[in-house]
């Protein structure tokens, strides 16, 4: 049980790799492009009273390697907090929800703008594919980056799983950032309130 936030990490991190294949041949020929130059309008992030509730009386996750933070529900945990890796939950087991935030540095030229659009796409394919049914560009604290949200999965103990990734350049290095909120799908709509608001909450420097 206490591996499965483990398991999320090594698959997100697998879709990595093949999203920064795709993109390198772009890399090498000097296209990268910061997301700040796009010209794609995207949302705010603002809570709802809902969202904004689930979160009263919250403490604040800190991630100060990365300068990052959010405000999370009174009742959850630090689980772990690495380099590259961030990770917080409720209380609970498989229906517990997750915070896993995962961090990678890029090349100088990697081309930001192309590879959100790609995100995008790709995930408006998996909506045709019934496999997400929430995508859209979202801005979080002055960071553009694509949203999205899996559909409900046939199996009520499988995850359902809310994300955001976006660019940013920290520390003079442009960086992939991926937020995930995790839990299983039969416990979504329970933790969807909390799992938005701290997603809404994110504050990065950039």
């Amino acid at each position: 049980m206490k591996y499965v936030p483990l398991v999320l990490f090594i698959c997100f991190s697998l879709s990595l790799c093949n999203l920064t294949n795709r993109f390198k041949k772009s890399s090498e020929t000097g296209t990268g492009s910061s997301s700040s130059g796009s010209d794609i309008t995207a949302e705010k992030a603002e809570p709802t009273a809902a969202q904004s509730a689930a979160l009263a009386g919250g403490t604040k996750a800190m991630w100060d390697v990365q300068g990052m933070s959010w405000t999370v529900p009174p009742t959850w945990k630090e689980e772990s907090k690495e380099l590259n890796s961030f990770l917080w939950r409720s209380p609970g087991g498989f229906d517990a929800a997750s915070l896993i935030v995962s961090v990678s540095n890029m090349a100088d030229d990697f081309p930001t703008d192309i590879s959100l659009k790609a995100t995008f796409d790709q995930q408006k394919q998996r909506v045709k594919a019934l496999e997400v049914d929430e995508v859209r560009w979202l801005e979080i604290d002055g960071v553009k980056g694509v949203q999205f949200r899996e559909a409900n999965p046939p199996k009520p103990d499988d995850h359902r799983r809310l994300q955001w990734i976006a660019y940013r350049k920290f520390g003079g290095q442009v960086q992939y950032v991926n937020i995930m909120l995790a839990t299983d799908g039969k416990d979504f709509a329970r933790h969807q309130d909390a799992m938005y608001g701290v997603l809404y909450s994110t504050k990065l420097v950039h």
